[in-house]
C-alpha cells in the first residue's frame, strides 16, 4: 500500500478533516537517520503532522516544523511541501527508552515537555510567517492540536501514531494520523458526536497496520454518511538536496572561509542532514567557487 492523504468536508461543511498514511516516508527516515525505536516513533508524528499542515497549502508553498524540546532527541526538523513532500530528522537519532506507564514508546520522555513547536511558512511573499507555541504535552498530538488552536486559531483535534515491530529491528510497520478541524457554525451536537467518537478509535497507526485506508479511518471518526471526500494526493519521503544547492551554500562562506578549506585540506565534502546524501569537492571545484565568491 502506498501513503497518501485524503481531505474531507463533513457535517455538511461543519468539520474539516484529514488522514494520512505516512508509513514509507517515515521508513525512509528512519532508514537514512539510524532513528532508535523512540526517536523514529518522535520523528514519525512529527512528520505525519508536518504532511497534513502542508496540505492545508498549495502550489510550491513550504513549510519547515522544528520541534524543540528539553528531552534527550533534542530537535526534531521536517520541511515539507503542498505536494506531499516531506524529509525530517532529530538532532539525536539514538534514542530508545523503556517503555510508558501504558506500555508503549516514551515519545514524551524522548521529546521532552519544556520547548516549543515552531512553523515556518514560505508563503512566497518576502519574508517567511512564523508563529510557535510552547510544548503541552511532548506526545506531539496534543501539541500539534494546541499549535492549531492558537497560532492558527482554528479548533482541532490531532491523532498521530507509529507502529513498530519488535520482531524485525524496530522496522516501521505503519505510521499515519488524521487531523479535525471545527469550522465556524458547528453544533455542539456535531462536536460532543465527534470527541465521542475520537475518544473510542484505537491507535491510527494499528488501524492502517490491519489494512484500514485513510478514508475508512475518518469514516470511524466521523460516520461514513456524514463524510465527503474531497481529494486523495500521493505522500513521499523526498530531499531536494544537490551538489549545486551545496555548493551555493560554501559560496556564502566566503573566499577566506574556502581557501581555508583549499589550503588545509585540499578539497571538501558536504552531507544532507536530511538524506545523509555526501557531495565532495575537489580542489580545483573549490578554486572555482572561490572566485564566486569574491566576484559576489
Amino acid at each position: 500500500m502506498n501513503d497518501y492523504l485524503v481531505k474531507a468536508l463533513c457535517f455538511d461543511g461543519q468539520i474539516r478533516a484529514m488522514a494520512v498514511r505516512s508509513t514509507e516516508a517515515v521508513a525512509e527516515a528512519q532508514r537514512r537517520q539510524d532513528t532508535w525505536r523512540a526517536a523514529t516513533a518522535a520523528l514519525g508524528r512529527t512528520m505525519s503532522a508536518s504532511l497534513m499542515l502542508g496540505a492545508m497549502h498549495k502550489n510550491d508553498e513550504k513549510l519547515t516544523v522544528k520541534v524543540q524540546g528539553d528531552g534527550p532527541i533534542g530537535a526534531i526538523i521536517v520541511d515539507v511541501d503542498a505536494h506531499g513532500n516531506v524529509k525530517g530528522y532529530p538532532k539525536n537519532p539514538h534514542v530508545n527508552l523503556p517503555a510508558n506507564e501504558k506500555g508503549k514508546i516514551d515519545v514524551r520522555g524522548a521529546v521532552g515537555t519544556e520547548g516549543f513547536i515552531s512553523v515556518i511558512k514560505d508563503l512566497g511573499l518576502k519574508e517567511p510567517v512564523s508563529g510557535q507555541v510552547p510544548l503541552v504535552s511532548g506526545e506531539l498530538a496534543e501539541d500539534f492540536t494546541y499549535y492549531l488552536a492558537n497560532s492558527e486559531q482554528v479548533p482541532s483535534a490531532v491523532g498521530l501514531s507509529v507502529l513498530v515491530d519488535n520482531e524485525n529491528d524496530d522496522a516501521v510497520k505503519a505510521a499515519g494520523g488524521f487531523m479535525i478541524q471545527v469550522m465556524p457554525g458547528a453544533t455542539e451536537e456535531t462536536i460532543s458526536e465527534i470527541e465521542k467518537r475520537i475518544a473510542d478509535i484505537p491507535m491510527v497507526s494499528k488501524l492502517l497496520d490491519a489494512g484500514e485506508s485513510p478514508e475508512e479511518i475518518l469514516y470511524r471518526l466521523l460516520g461514513k454518511e456524514n463524510v465527503t471526500i474531497l481529494e486523495k494526493s500521493p505522500v513521499q519521503f523526498y530531499c531536494d538536496c544537490s551538489k549545486e544547492r551545496f555548493a551555493a551554500a560554501i559560496i556564502t562562506l566566503g573566499a577566506k572561509e574556502i581557501q581555508a578549506m583549499i589550503d588545509e585540506d585540499h578539497g571538501a565534502e558536504a552531507v544532507c542532514h536530511f538524506c545523509g546524501e555526501k557531495y565532495y569537492y575537489d580542489e580545483q571545484e573549490l578554486v572555482g567557487l572561490c572566485q564566486e565568491a569574491l566576484e559576489n
